[in-house]
């Protein structure tokens, strides 16, 4: 196995990713093979999971708690709400990678008149969140079964335009590399308003950690990391136009507060994990971008 197969596999994912329990007390209540990933649900005390095995590693994409399920669970999803403190009230939002539509549910109770597409590349994974998740649909929230690029140039020749895009998709052993290139970036750029920002969940810890910080910087310019220094859990923020200032950050912090609450998330401590590239890159100046001619799978001979 390469090295960076190995180290993906090994990380120790303390909330985006938990260990496939093999505890007899976890109950299996779905299961099933789809196109893409075996995928499975199970309940074990007060949590439901859904869990995808890919090439033997077995893990939790989405959970809940069964007992009050609009709170969260993982420590990413949570980081993925400091999207809320670069912009004002976004009336159309795209997601890009389903689970169990946490992310999707939980932005329609914060903005119930906003507009939210949710992209998923697995009919199955659509069925099961809306069988076992309650991932809910209404004339303001669609889904659409595609691959998360093919939707974004399709959406581009439609001209559509959306006020903030999220990057959630994981296949079991990382995110789909045509996910992560330059090219792919500045579609998905294109796709923003003026003041429109992008959240993408990745990892801090990674052989990928600086190709993909490269990468974004090279499209958006300087953004926002947003870690849990606890695990390896990083969310990228970036903006079409210009970021916004610690000062305003944390005024929308204190601004949303009692809103997250409900939903276990605490936007103030979220704003003190924020660091920006302007002042901290922690990659080296030369790193070799990642493009469609190079990939991830390219790393692999380097």
């Amino acid at each position: 196995m390469s090295k960076i197969s190995i180290s993906i596999l090994t990380l120790t994912f303390s909330s985006l990713l938990l260990s496939f329990s093999t505890s007899l007390s976890a109950e299996i209540i779905h299961q099933e093979r789809s196109l893409y990933r075996n995928i499975l649900v199970d309940d074990k005390g007060d949590s439901r999971c859904l869990k995808f095995n890919v090439k033997s590693s077995k893990s939790n994409q989405s959970c809940l708690y069964k007992s009050n399920p609009q709170r969260l669970v993982f420590n990413y999803t949570k980081l993925l709400f400091s999207g809320l403190l670069l912009i004002e009230e976004p009336k159309n939002i795209l997601i890009i990678g389903l689970g169990g539509g946490t992310m999707s549910n939980t932005l329609h109770q914060i903005y119930p008149q906003s507009v939210i597409t949710n992209v998923e590349i697995d009919p199955a994974v659509v069925k099961v969140a809306r069988q076992y998740f309650g991932f809910f649909e209404n004339q303001n929230i669609t889904s659409v079964i595609q691959d998360g690029r093919i939707f974004i140039k399709r959406a581009i020749i439609k001209k559509q335009k959306y006020d903030w895009i999220i990057l959630d998709a994981f296949n079991g052993d990382y995110i789909p590399e045509h996910l992560l290139t330059q090219e792919f970036l500045q579609e998905t750029k294109s796709l923003l308003n003026k003041d429109g920002i992008l959240s993408a969940n990745t990892f801090s810890i990674s052989d990928l950690y600086a190709h993909e910080s490269a990468t974004y910087k090279s499209v958006f310019g300087d953004f926002y990391n947003v870690r849990n220094y606890k695990n390896s859990n990083r969310i990228i923020l970036a903006a079409k136009g210009k970021l916004p200032s610690f000062t305003l950050i944390n005024q929308r912090a204190s601004a949303l507060q009692e809103r997250l609450t409900p939903f276990g998330v605490d936007l103030i401590q979220v704003s003190k994990q924020m660091t920006s590239t302007s002042t901290v890159q922690d990659w080296p100046e030369n790193t070799k971008l990642l493009t469609d001619q190079f990939s991830p799978a390219n790393l692999l001979n380097n």
